[in-house]
């Protein structure tokens, strides 16, 4: 199948006629945590530094970093962009959040992985961060899961090179409960909410950043052990230390 016939497909598929909402229980706002797993507690936003800024500035100073220094992520400055980009700020009843990104009926679909390679307190590996409780959930740890996610990624040498990779996956049902088959429109629209604030949090920090969405879906997804179809990897980005100038 050609592209354009891909998307003649995805624009069919995900029209209004089709928004018709999926039976069955409302799905939850986040995935499940162990009773007994080990979880990195994360500086509370409560307790972050008033930071002064140019929003005007900002806005046109932000820009894709794709080069980073070997200087650390703090567990502070890693805390502010995760509470930036996907940071809850109110459950509501019908089973939504309200989080510092506008979604689509409040759904908020994403579950935001983390692959850390160089942050100052928390150990090498891949994590999953738990939006609700504001902490970070190990999926697995050890040098060599870093070796095993760089091959999804078409732009690895800089992937090896960030502090931290976001990664965004979707969990479709959250989203099809109210939507239907339109949620798949949402959820690509409410990627990019989640990146700019990204974008715009890391600069405030004096950050680097760089937004990434080409990569294998078949083995990105194989290795943070997802379906594919009901989650999916959809967008990623590396954030590091740039060079001081």
């Amino acid at each position: 199948m050609t592209e354009t016939e891909l998307m003649t497909k995805f624009l069919t598929e995900t029209t209004c006629e089709n928004s018709k909402p999926m039976d069955g229980p409302v799905p939850p706002p986040e995935k499940p945590c162990p009773c007994d797993a080990r979880v990195y507690r994360l500086p509370e936003p409560d307790l972050f530094k008033d930071t002064n800024i140019n929003f005007l500035e900002m806005v046109e100073l932000r820009a894709s970093l794709r080069f980073y220094t070997d200087e650390p992520i703090t567990m502070d400055e890693l805390s502010f962009l995760l509470w930036c980009s996907q940071g809850v700020k109110m459950a509501l009843p019908d089973g939504g959040t309200m989080r510092n990104v506008p979604s689509a009926g409040a759904r908020h679909a994403f579950e935001t992985y983390l692959l850390v390679d160089n942050v100052e307190g928390i150990p090498k590996g891949l994590y999953r961060f738990l939006a609700l409780g504001h902490a970070l959930l190990p999926v697995r740890l050890g040098d060599d899961v870093i070796g095993d996610v760089l091959p999804a990624f078409y732009q690895s040498e800089m992937v090896a090179k960030s502090a931290v990779t976001f990664i965004w996956c979707a969990d479709f049902k959250r989203m099809a409960h109210k939507f239907g088959n339109r949620a798949a429109r949402y959820i690509f629209i409410d990627a990019g909410h989640a990146c700019q604030n990204l974008y715009l949090a890391a600069h405030a920090k004096k950050i680097g950043t760089c937004a990434v969405g080409k990569f294998d879906d078949e083995k990105l997804n194989a290795v943070l052990g997802l379906d594919g179809e009901n989650d999916f990897a959809v967008y990623a980005a590396t954030v590091g230390k740039p060079e001081r100038g």
